[in-house]
């Protein structure tokens, strides 16, 4: 079967062919009807672009590169969720690479996927080296990192800040009276985040003259098994607890099931707090303290931002720096 070309595309639906092309690429320029009834044209007849030409004539692609570090969880495909919800309609389409909390993987990823063009770049967080922020500000596309604001961004920036995070986790957890608190976490020196919260929630006991009576890490990526399994090597050797932070609610989760496992009543004689807000812990029979994250939104926001940075109208957006900030639950 022969297939459909660009010149019928713009023949049905009245315009030149150049028009055609800008609008099948999501120029700022074409308008949204004559964008709409080119594609309308263009899904009638099955015609697929060349994406490869059209990159080569307008020196970028209709592509959004997106780096997270993890799929191990619901947190990121949240944010991609969102992402592409704000990418919806607008002609541009997301592609993402996985760092798995590797700085030099991330900076390969980003290095080819920058090879392919794309009309802007979604990192995670505002700690790459160097070398790779150089290498992010000569790109000359866009550039967004999401899900921290901890830090100088590059360009532009949409999150919240993990410090103070950790930090209001504290306060709340020793309003409500906690004093004796113990700390779980995996891979924190790579996931720098999850460091960062750690580093506010230990700001705040000192200033209350405390600290974590008793810590544990692991080497791996957060998951249940993971907080499981160092909840019930705390509780072996240190039982006067009465709350455990943890890096996330994964590893919370996990923290929740030692404790029904070993009859200790949370949140009674426990309390366990986490961070993201994953539907999972909310749906345990033991209640789980957590700082629930906006991920869905953050990723939303990210995709208007970048939308709005890429028109090439000369008016970028007013806003560079987008704030978040955590909902605490379950403390009380």
């Amino acid at each position: 079967m022969r297939k459909s070309t660009l010149e019928e595309v713009a023949a049905a639906a009245g315009v030149s062919k150049m028009t055609a092309s800008r609008a099948l690429r999501g120029a700022a320029d074409v308008s949204k009807e004559t964008r709409a009834k080119v594609l309308q044209q263009a899904e009638r007849l099955s015609y697929v672009g060349n994406r490869l030409a059209l990159s080569l004539s307008s020196q970028r692609t209709n592509l959004v590169a997106v780096v997270v570090p993890s799929m191990s969880n619901i947190v990121f495909p949240e944010m991609l969720a969102g992402i592409s919800a704000g990418l919806r309609g607008s002609g541009m389409q997301a592609v993402f690479g996985i760092s798995d909390y590797d700085m030099a993987k991330e900076r390969e990823i980003i290095r080819d996927m920058l090879s392919w063009r794309p009309a802007a770049i979604i990192v995670t967080g505002l700690d790459q080296p160097a070398e790779t922020v150089r290498m992010l500000q000569n790109a000359e596309i866009p550039v967004i990192q999401l899900m921290d604001l901890d830090g100088t961004p590059i360009d532009f920036n949409v999150g919240l800040s993990h410090g103070k995070a950790g930090e209001e986790m504290a306060r709340a957890l020793l309003a409500a009276g906690r004093r004796r608190f113990g700390y779980i976490g995996s891979a924190i020196d790579r996931d720098l985040r999850a460091g960062k919260r750690k580093a506010g929630f230990e700001k705040a006991l000192r200033e209350s003259g405390l600290s974590f009576v008793a810590e544990r890490f692991n080497a791996a990526y957060s998951s249940v098994a993971h907080g499981k399994r160092l909840t019930m090597s705390m509780l072996a050797a240190t039982r006067d607890l009465d709350c455990i932070y943890y890096s996330n609610d994964d590893m919370a989760t996990g923290g929740a099931f030692a404790c029904l496992e070993l009859g200790v009543s949370s949140p009674a004689d426990i309390l366990i707090a986490g961070f993201n807000g994953l539907d999972v812990a909310r749906a345990l029979p033991v209640r789980i303290a957590t700082s629930i994250s906006p991920r869905r939104q953050m990723g939303e926001a990210a995709a208007a931002l970048l939308l709005a940075a890429s028109r090439g109208d000369g008016n970028p957006p007013s806003e560079k720096i987008i704030v978040f900030d955590p909902e605490i639950t379950g403390v009380d």
